[in-house]
């Protein structure tokens, strides 16, 4: 499925996203195996649902409940899901490319299970094994588990799988790219039509709700939480939506969090509430002009330190003044998770590989305001395509 575009209009997907083919589940799981040889790993123990969801495509919503946990063991032979007796019927409705086995009980048993597991598939008596917790992963888990790999593992230490997932995670498959494609252009839409709507006056919590309902109608299957805050210098990023109302002067900042096919759209828009100042429009479309410069210019190849090198050179060039410091990065990847790595920052020496997802979004607040420009590409093997549209060459305005 795809998102197509008539003289600039989207027409947005009619149905929800369909299985990943079991060809692709294969060549990620290839992947893995590869790269966990590589890295001298005999096991991986998944446990954070991204991960899970990459190398099998299990869909179950037994993820909102703590009671009865859902684990994935991968070796060089043997991906097996351990789940249970619940998810039985969830996993025998279309054929999969792993094998499941189910416990009777909670925590205590689904370890049991994990543990012989490892013991049956692993051909050594002391294997290597990882757990996937480490940056940027939130794997479930408990010291049951923690304390019962580590009794199996070499020298009774456990590693983290985070690296070499990573590594295979980060470089996406053309499916995975679409799917991301199609997120943003929701999210794009229901902006500029709740924008479209909203009036001064209006609340946060209001303005929220109408953006919502038309990623839901647009045909996201999830839209919530969003990152949406009205404010004029008072700016606090990570503030829920509330009850303030929508002012004159005030900017409307928000950031999207809505998924298609398991692709969160991590996009950035603003729009202001009246009309703006000359100065405003000029910074505008100084920073706009700035970030697609700066996502054009990446390259297959180049470090990540290197584009925000570039970044500085331009934001110097540009005169802005300084750059809003809160965090170290003015870019991150993106895929299954909102945020992945890498980061564009000064420090990360990660390479720039064709399949990557890169956001670039570097943002000034000044005088009240705040400019900021996400703009999402896909790196090949000669440039980068974006895959949304580009922000609104002038300042959305809300009257």
């Amino acid at each position: 499925m795809s998102v197509r575009r008539t003289s600039g209009s989207i027409v947005l997907p009619p149905a929800p996203a369909v299985d990943v083919p079991l060809a692709e589940l294969g060549l990620r799981l290839a992947s893995l195996r590869a790269r966990m040889e590589h890295d001298g790993l005999d096991a991986i123990v998944l446990s954070d649902k991204k991960n899970v969801e990459y190398v099998t495509d299990l869909q179950t919503l037994s993820w909102a409940y703590k009671a009865r946990p859902l684990f994935v063991l991968v070796t060089a032979r043997e991906l097996i899901v351990i789940g249970s007796l619940a998810e039985r019927k969830n996993v025998e409705t279309r054929p999969r490319g792993f094998v499941a086995r189910y416990y009777n009980g909670y925590l205590v048993e689904a370890v049991a299970m994990v543990v012989d597991a490892v013991q049956v598939t692993v051909g050594t008596s002391t294997p290597t094994i990882a757990l996937d917790y480490g940056q940027d992963m939130l794997g479930r888990g408990s010291l049951e588990l923690i304390e019962a790999l580590q009794s199996l593992s070499a020298n009774r230490r456990l590693a983290s799988a985070a690296s070499t997932l990573w590594h295979v995670r980060l470089v996406k498959s053309p499916l995975e790219i679409e799917r991301k494609g199609i997120a943003l252009a929701i999210v794009n839409e229901a902006f500029d039509e709740a924008i479209a709507q909203a009036r001064i006056g209006i609340t946060e919590f209001e303005l929220c709700r109408m953006l919502q309902a038309r990623i839901y109608t647009n045909g996201a299957e999830s839209a919530d939480p969003i990152a949406m805050l009205f404010s004029k210098g008072d700016f606090i990023y990570c503030r829920p939506p509330g009850t303030r109302h929508l002012q004159t002067g005030h900017y409307v900042w928000t950031d999207f969090r809505a998924t298609y096919g398991g692709y969160p759209a991590d996009r950035n828009r603003t729009a202001r509430a009246g009309a703006p100042l000359r100065w405003e429009e000029e910074v505008y479309t100084a920073i706009r002009d700035l970030t697609i410069a700066l996502a054009s210019s990446v390259r297959p190849g180049m470090i990540c330190c290197d584009v925000h090198a570039e970044f500085q050179r331009l934001w110097s060039d540009a005169g802005l003044g300084k750059v809003y410091g809160a965090v170290s990065r003015i870019g991150h990847g993106g895929g299954l998770d909102v945020t992945e790595p890498p980061s564009i920052s000064p420090s990360d020496r990660t390479v720039i590989r064709p399949g990557m997802i890169l956001h670039l979004e570097p943002k000034l607040e000044r005088d009240g305001a705040v400019f900021q420009f996400e703009e999402v590409v896909a790196v090949g093997a000669d440039g980068v395509e974006f895959i949304s549209d580009l922000s609104p060459e002038r300042i959305p305005v809300i009257l």
